[in-house]
């Protein structure tokens, strides 16, 4: 114990600095790279899972000649196929706040705003809500939501907290649901 005292008076406080940094290092590559890279290797599984039934499908003839080359309009009235009717935003209401609840995140009331746009087919529901939570469980909500709802954007947020030592985060997050007309 004696000599650990004496070697940690050695280094000086440059020393203790770096030390101190390396150990941080340490945390944060066990809490946060480790994990990320779990789950990236997950996601390049499941990339290469999709793939290889897509190319199974493909040469299986599963896919129809027509399918596979698409006309201008036609590609187009596919991508407005892809966003859900606009009758159905109380579901996706609903989907963001069972996902909220999920992750445990707290989600106050919130604005909500219906804008039609005049050349497009499709309407933007546009969602400012107050959230409040830790970063994981904000980060995860966003995560699940984006991954859950696919005609949602992110289109903003602004992260406040109380002071450093507070856990608890509040944000205003801004959410664009895109809806079929």
């Amino acid at each position: 114990m004696q000599q650990l005292r004496w070697q940690v008076a050695r280094l000086g406080s440059m020393g203790k600095i770096g030390v101190g940094l390396f150990v941080v290092a340490g945390i944060f590559f066990l809490g946060a790279v480790l994990p990320a890279k779990k789950e990236l290797a997950a996601l390049e599984e499941r990339a290469e899972t999709l793939q290889m039934q897509a190319k199974q499908r493909l040469l299986s003839g599963d896919v129809p000649i027509v399918e596979k080359k698409l006309t201008n309009d036609q590609a187009l009235q596919a991508f407005y196929e892809f966003f859900p009717r606009f009758d159905s935003s109380p579901f996706w209401i609903r989907e963001l706040v069972r996902i909220a609840q999920k992750q445990g995140v707290e989600v106050n009331s919130s604005d909500f705003k219906l804008t039609f746009e005049r050349d497009w087919r499709l309407s933007r529901y546009e969602i400012i809500a107050p959230v409040r939570g830790r970063y994981s469980q904000i980060r995860g909500f966003m995560a699940e939501a984006l991954e859950t709802i696919p005609n949602m954007a992110i289109t903003g947020f602004t992260i406040k907290r109380d002071n450093v030592q507070s856990t608890q985060l509040e944000m205003r997050l801004e959410i664009s649901l895109y809806l079929n007309e």
